[in-house]
């Protein structure tokens, strides 16, 4: 309908241009939004005061000559001049109901751009390290992922979901190291757990997945290497260096073979089950892209010699640096240490090289908030390789926290103490996690309610819109109706509750809103709709009897709340959750 009244507008002022009534050229577009207060109509534009010093005219004055224009269109039913020079307009109510009409012929497909661009999208999130289960935290961004994959699909893009698995450096080390730790305890040795190792019952299980395969063959008595280590943190020391001794330790007692069976052992438990866990929560991938690639295809290698051709890259302490701040980074960047091993940023730089390098129109990183300080470096870096970094959007979510009553739970995997995704869904069900994640903008700080989310009252969103849904297939089974859709164009004589319009207005506008939503990376926006949407039927359901005598009145608001169905229905469907035909 917005898009209708601007093609009327722009007509309008094409037709007053070659009547010789205006003088001048307006080269915008005009700017139509949806009324707050009905009494100021269904729309307004303001586009007689943004243009009317173009043709040398009084705003209220142009705001006349546009309103003469198109008083004759059939898609108002008036239209009125108020204020400094608002043009309000009230839209006729066959073109309402026509809303019906289209929603019944597209069904699934309402609200899809049919006519998308079909630019190619490259989505990345979650991405989280491997080092143990994903938490409720994690949870949120594949939940606005996904959602926003959905987005930009019924907009016509073309999108490449991927996991960027960080599969190698530091962590996976000390994970490893973590599991072979706990497998000595297995094997009946006494050990002080490191501060800074990975604890959980977690790092237990795989460890005694490897005690189970490799009985004892990979003990070594702590007591050979015990006096070797420097001191831990609760000792006075450092726990990160002795954490890297235990490291050192681990590679030298087993060598690359025995050390390479606690960290295959790890990684490839821990992912598989994260692999699990997205696909039971709604969240698919085209790819799972490993760092460790990046080493066995050098192209680490590759992009510190394009930056050192290019000098960005300088020698200081017998490392590798990259000039970043040149480049408006806040300092410069280590990418090789003085070991000679690259860092985590220098397999970030060669990873947005490589996507880069698949010619997608965009790029999306989807990262949690705690990671803003990345975003200098990267650009810094595309910069610094000739690419154009305008094309790389990062969007920022925050942890969610989760609360059980007033009691906030804890979100450390390094400690151990967390609330896996797993049994936040076993708990309330994907349907409630999906919903209750995407509910506020992405940037948001967010309470999830695990007592709400749980339960099967109107203060629970979720639930409040899935049953409308419900409610109206109810409606829908006990009229055992075969609905009638010919005639659709005589329905306006049948709706005379305000809350018909008003239903049928809110219809008209979902279609917009996800063209909004998706250019706004706000998937929140479907769910203030969606809330909105339903408490309008609600709303109508407790006032309206459907099932009346007359079969004309009655075929009509079946087909409006069927129509309503459809649109619950694709709106759910595009937040990844179930729309029920009964609860």
């Amino acid at each position: 309908m917005k898009d209708q009244i601007i093609q009327a507008i722009t007509e309008a002022m094409q037709q007053l241009s070659a009547e010789d009534k205006i003088h001048g050229e307006f080269t915008g577009e005009a700017q139509v939004t949806r009324s707050k207060d009905p009494t100021h109509g269904d729309y307004a534009s303001n586009i007689a005061m943004v243009s009317a010093k173009i043709f040398g005219l009084a705003p209220r004055q142009l705001a006349g000559l546009l309103s003469d224009q198109l008083s004759s269109s059939a898609l108002f039913e008036k239209i009125e001049i108020a204020g400094p020079g608002f043009i309000n307009f009230f839209i006729a109510q066959k073109n309402h109901s026509q809303i019906i009409s289209r929603i019944l012929s597209e069904k699934s497909n309402f609200g899809n751009n049919q006519n998308g661009n079909k630019q190619a999208i490259y989505l990345e999130y979650v991405s989280a390290n491997p080092t143990g289960p994903l938490h409720v935290g994690h949870g949120r961004g594949a939940a606005y992922g996904a959602t926003l994959a959905n987005l930009y699909i019924a907009n016509g893009y073309q999108v490449h979901r991927e996991y960027y698995v960080n599969d190698a450096g530091r962590q996976m080390d000390i994970l490893a190291t973590s599991v072979w730790l706990r497998y000595l305890e297995l094997c009946g040795t006494e050990f002080t757990f490191p501060i800074n190792g990975y604890k959980g019952d977690y790092i237990w299980d795989i460890a005694a997945t490897a005690h189970r395969t490799h009985g004892n063959k990979y003990l070594v008595e702590p007591a050979s290497f015990r006096g070797d280590l420097p001191k831990d943190e609760p000792e006075g020391g450092d726990k990160e260096k002795y954490i890297d001794a235990l490291i050192s330790v681990a590679k030298e007692k087993l060598q690359p073979e025995g050390y390479a069976i606690f960290f295959d052992l790890a990684i490839n438990i821990i992912l598989t089950d994260i692999k699990d866990d997205l696909y039971l929560f709604g969240v698919d991938y085209e790819q799972w892209y490993s760092e460790r690639s990046l080493f066995s295809n050098n192209k680490i290698d590759d992009v510190i010699e394009k930056l050192k051709a290019s000098n960005h890259i300088y020698e200081k302490s017998g490392a590798l640096w990259f000039a970043s701040s040149k480049l408006g980074d806040e300092k410069d960047r280590v990418v090789v240490r003085d070991n000679g091993q690259p860092t985590y940023f220098a397999s970030d730089i060669a990873y947005h090289a490589d996507k880069f390098s698949k010619g997608h129109s965009k790029i999306i990183n989807i990262w949690g908030a705690d990671h803003h300080g990345y975003i200098a470096r990267v650009r810094a870096a595309l910069t610094a390789l000739n690419l154009d970094e305008s094309k790389l959007e990062i969007l920022l979510v925050q942890f969610a926290k989760l609360y059980c009553g007033n009691v906030k739970q804890q979100m450390s995997t390094r400690s151990g103490e967390f609330i896996t995704l797993r049994e936040l869904r076993k708990e309330v069900g994907s349907d409630a996690a999906r919903f209750f994640y995407v509910m506020r903008k992405s940037e948001q700080h967010l309470d999830f309610d695990l007592d709400l989310a749980k339960s099967t009252s109107n203060e629970n969103p979720m639930y409040y819109v899935q049953y409308a849904h419900a409610r109206i297939c109810s409606v829908l089974r006990q009229a055992e109706d075969t609905l009638d859709t010919n005639n659709l164009d005589r329905l306006e004589g049948l709706f005379s509750e305000d809350s018909e319009h008003t239903l049928m207005q809110k219809l008209a506008d979902y279609p917009e809103l996800i063209v909004s939503a998706c250019d706004k990376n706000a998937p929140h926006l479907i769910v203030n709709y969606l809330r909105e949407l339903a408490q309008k039927f609600h709303g109508y359901y407790n006032e309206t009897q459907f099932l009346v005598d007359s079969q004309p009145l009655r075929n009509a608001r079946l087909l409006l709340i069927a129509s309503t169905k459809h649109v619950l229905a694709n709106g759910l469907a595009i937040l990844g959750v179930n729309a029920p035909d009964k609860m």
